[in-house]
């Protein structure tokens, strides 16, 4: 009892940790749901299945991988992580806590799917009602928020452009310009007041995941796996949702934690960094507002059941390998910026 309330107590005060102590509880908690998935695995292979449970389970893991650079995945962190920095904050949890409100969808309905609910799979398969609800929650959700946070980001970028384009006249920099002000933010506060911590972005993540997509990725495979191998033992088909989300965890949370320290070098350091900060914002709410148009058409043209060609072809645009593009850009955008820092502080040095 003692130790659960000292656990609980530090819990509550885990936001007046120092940051070095806050990312190790982090990798701690992704470490353990690697841990985890190769126990459950490892407490399954005793079946005849057992060759076949660990390609599945590795095959889970790289769709962990490859659907944590969904745009919607990085567009949502980036987008959250900007915020939080520029109120001063240091989010070192935002990509875990979404990663992990996404993925415990993913591990309900494999769980599920193991314990032979047969409703699972009436939910997953396209065409449904239950399908067509659940994906119409995820999509409404996904786009409404990515929207309400480009708008926040993007008038962030106009005051950040404002003051850039003083500052090469020669005015003064104050790092209070930066912040996001005016109709567009004041008209947010509201909207956007029950995300005041990374934590808040669980719920986020978990309304995403409802779209069944990635529950659809590890259904398929656990159904297949429980229909054609009735050898694989229950265990080892636990292990894929949860190979699934350490893997999604791991590049998410990896994500949250570099978007911050970008952002924290651009924001706090306006006297060197004023242009970079301007663009990496005006990054991510572009990429926010792209989204959340090409999200909500699709939502309009699933909702209403519209035929017309702008919403039905929103609708099928695939946003997976999008996101890679996106992460590109950040690396080039902080890869040069790094460059021309160098190159300034070696002429001021000479």
């Amino acid at each position: 009892m003692t130790s659960l309330t000292e656990f609980a107590t530090l819990y509550r005060r885990r936001e007046h940790l120092s940051l070095r102590t806050r990312l190790l509880f982090l990798v701690g908690a992704v470490a353990a749901l690697h841990i985890a998935a190769v126990v459950l695995l490892v407490a399954g292979s005793a079946s005849a299945g057992a060759p076949l449970a660990l390609g599945l389970v590795l095959a889970a893991y790289m769709a962990g991988v490859k659907h944590s650079y969904d745009w919607d995945h990085i567009a949502a962190i980036d987008n959250s992580t900007r915020k939080f920095v520029a109120q001063h904050k240091e989010p070192v949890s935002v990509g875990f806590a979404f990663s992990l409100g996404h993925s415990s969808v993913v591990i309900l309905a494999g769980t599920l799917m193991v314990g032979g609910a047969a409703l699972v799979g009436q939910f997953m398969e396209g065409g449904t009602t239950g399908n067509l609800v659940l994906g119409l929650i995820g999509s409404g959700v996904s786009g409404v928020f990515l929207l309400a946070m480009g708008l926040f980001n993007g008038s962030a970028f106009v005051r950040a452009a404002q003051v850039y384009r003083n500052a090469q006249g020669g005015g003064e920099i104050r790092e209070e310009d930066l912040e996001a002000k005016g109709f567009v933010a004041r008209l947010l506060a509201k909207p956007l007041s029950g995300v005041q911590r990374p934590r808040n972005i669980y719920v986020i993540g978990f309304l995403f995941g409802l779209g069944f997509d990635t529950a659809t990725t590890i259904g398929l495979l656990v159904l297949t796996t429980a229909a054609s191998l009735a050898g694989v033992s229950p265990l080892a088909l636990l292990a894929l949702p949860l190979a699934f989300t350490a893997a999604m965890t791991l590049c998410d949370t990896t994500n949250g934690v570099a978007m911050m320290r970008l952002y924290k070098s651009a924001i706090h350091n306006p006297q060197r960094k004023l242009g970079f900060n301007a663009l990496v914002t005006g990054i991510s709410a572009f990429s926010a507002l792209f989204i959340s148009f090409i999200t909500l058409g699709g939502f309009f043209n699933a909702a209403f059941g519209l035929n017309d060609p702008l919403t039905t072809w929103l609708g099928g645009i695939d946003l997976g390998e999008a996101g890679l593009l996106l992460v590109a850009a950040f690396l080039a955008v902080w890869g040069v910026a790094a460059l021309l820092e160098r190159r300034k502080d070696r002429s001021q040095d000479t």
